[in-house]
């Protein structure tokens, strides 16, 4: 390691508070997106059954929220650990996230079809 990249010691690094914060930001434009298309699925998806619209339209709020509270205990809990110089924690939040994102539309898709 060259002299020009070492943090002082007691001093935590910059570029890893900085990639941490932009992880954070990335936790939020996927919980807002969530919520736009959810709250869209609420408002514009006319046809069909309302028990399909409402389910489908609430699962996505429930999952942006859901996005947004799983992000911002990440970055407080990264954050933390950065600045302790400790070891970081895996996260089951993404696989969580994956499974409601896939089931979501699929069991919707499952409704519509043959409800």
């Amino acid at each position: 390691m060259d002299e020009t990249s070492a943090t002082p010691p007691g001093h935590a690094d910059y570029r890893f508070l900085l990639a941490n914060e932009r992880t954070f930001l990335a936790y939020v434009r996927t919980a807002v997106a969530l919520h736009v298309a959810g709250f869209g699925v609420l408002q514009f998806l006319t046809n069909g059954h309302t028990a399909v619209r409402e389910v489908f339209g609430i699962g996505l709020v429930v999952v942006g929220s859901f996005v947004g509270i799983v992000g911002y205990r990440r970055f407080r809990s990264n954050e933390a650990t950065i600045r302790a110089d400790g070891d970081m924690q895996t996260s089951r939040s993404p696989a969580v996230l994956a499974l409601a994102v896939g089931a979501l539309p699929l069991a919707a898709a499952l409704l519509v079809t043959f409800a």
